[in-house]
């Protein structure tokens, strides 16, 4: 998301006086007229940056967030987007525009590209959430530009990484052709922070964005937008900027405040809610960054037998940092440099021994077994893998769900209800 302009607040780009004279790459350089980019050209960009830094004899350090993004420019066939990158003949990168003149379907309603996916690949038509656009989106456009089923895909990554269930014994290390040059010279740095800490800072940072500007940045999108529609362009408001935590958000409440159709009392409930979606957002990002890296960083580290490479440092207290985080991270990367031996990372700490350890061995992805797709009728709630499923019975929505359902069949209201107290489950 930063390396669109515009939203520096919502997305928190680094302040010019925070960079502290450090050169920083590919920030706020994608304007909001242009196409999303796509990780191969993302990975390409990054890749003649780091060239260019390493030139001139300097250091580059790539920061996550984003570890679809990141974990690509690490290791090959890591993602299904490598394997049909949206490239014409010529190998150049076609645009969304020339995608869709090809392939009118894939500018059509969801359900209709859920339908069609469904007839040439079934296995991926059940594989993503009826309403996950993009995802469906893209399994049938590898489909169309290759003529390869994004599941057999899979099927084949998985065959190629030698993936196996069991214990350690079973890791299988990838071959040179599936790990990038630059996992060699890469050291890795996870700044973890203890679960409470983190969603207490989390929010906090949510109350400081709107306080210096969250809203303004909210509506001078929603201008560019009036705008664009004046002019009658359209635009895609699926992916990029358009869909980062905190525009979406107070959307509703912009639209509302323009109408002037709402009371003030209706407005600061709508405001209200909007901030309490944006906090829950962040948080829920919060740990799926977490889960990616034990779930898919980890394990690709442990197939290239890679985990000595990665370090977590606490930042929980930010009274410590230097001594850490800052501290020990110059003082394991020092020696990681001048190719001296490297502490352990799993003897850092009880935390650091904990989650280094890879939650699973296999990418989740690539699990074809694991592919269940879920239906809860009560909540109107569809899960595609079982971990999904597990949270969602164990929610506090569906749990309230539950409770007023078992209500009011008490009370005589809807004796048919309790059929589907517990949600239906609906297997492909």
């Amino acid at each position: 998301m930063q390396m669109y302009d515009g939203l520096p607040i919502i997305t928190n780009k680094i302040t010019t006086e925070e960079q502290k004279g450090v050169p920083h790459h590919l920030l706020g350089i994608v304007r909001l007229d242009e196409e999303p980019w796509r990780v191969g050209l993302f990975k390409k960009k990054a890749r003649s940056i780091i060239k260019e830094i390493r030139s001139r004899g300097k250091l580059p350090i790539l920061v996550g967030g984003t570890h679809y993004y990141t974990q690509s420019l690490l290791f090959k066939d890591a993602l299904i987007s490598d394997v049909a990158p949206s490239e014409g003949e010529t190998g150049e990168e076609l645009s969304r525009e020339e995608i869709n003149r090809r392939y009118p379907i894939l500018e059509r309603s969801t359900e209709e590209i859920l339908e069609q996916l469904r007839t040439v690949d079934p296995v991926m038509a059940d594989r993503w959430h009826p309403n996950d656009r993009r995802k469906i989106q893209r399994s049938l456009e590898i489909y169309l530009m290759t003529g390869q089923q994004a599941s057999k895909v899979y099927e084949e990554q998985q065959e190629r990484r030698g993936l196996h269930q069991g214990d350690d014994s079973n890791i299988v290390a990838c071959s040179e052709a599936e790990v990038a040059p630059l996992l060699q010279s890469t050291l890795f740095f996870w700044v973890h922070t203890d679960s409470e800490v983190l969603s207490k800072r989390l929010d906090e940072r949510v109350d400081k964005m709107l306080k210096i500007g969250l809203i303004d940045e909210v509506e001078t999108l929603d201008k560019f937008l009036h705008e664009q529609a004046i002019a009658g362009l359209a635009v895609d408001r699926s992916s990029g900027i358009w869909v980062s935590i905190g525009y979406k958000e107070f959307e509703p409440y912009i639209e509302a405040m323009k109408s002037g159709e709402l009371s003030s009392e209706e407005l600061q409930v709508l405001f209200a809610t909007a901030v309490d979606r944006t906090k829950a957002a962040t948080r829920q990002y919060a740990k799926r960054q977490i889960r990616w890296i034990r779930l898919k960083l980890l394990a690709a580290l442990s197939k290239a037998n890679a985990l000595s490479k990665i370090y977590l440092l606490d930042g929980s207290n930010l009274d410590h940092w230097s001594t850490s985080v800052s501290g020990p991270a110059m003082g394991i990367a020092y020696k990681f440099l001048a190719e001296e031996e490297l502490p352990a990372p799993r003897d850092m700490s009880p935390a650091a021994n904990e989650l280094l350890t890879p939650k699973q061995n296999f990418d989740f992805g690539d699990r074809r077994d694991l592919w269940v797709r879920q239906t809860c009728e009560l909540c109107n709630m569809t899960a595609v893998t079982d971990d999904q499923w597990q949270r969602h019975v164990k929610g506090r929505a569906h749990r309230r769900a539950v409770k007023k359902t078992n209500k009011n069949a008490s009370h005589g209201r809807s004796q048919t209800q309790n059929s589907n107290i517990t949600a239906d489950t609906k297997s492909p």
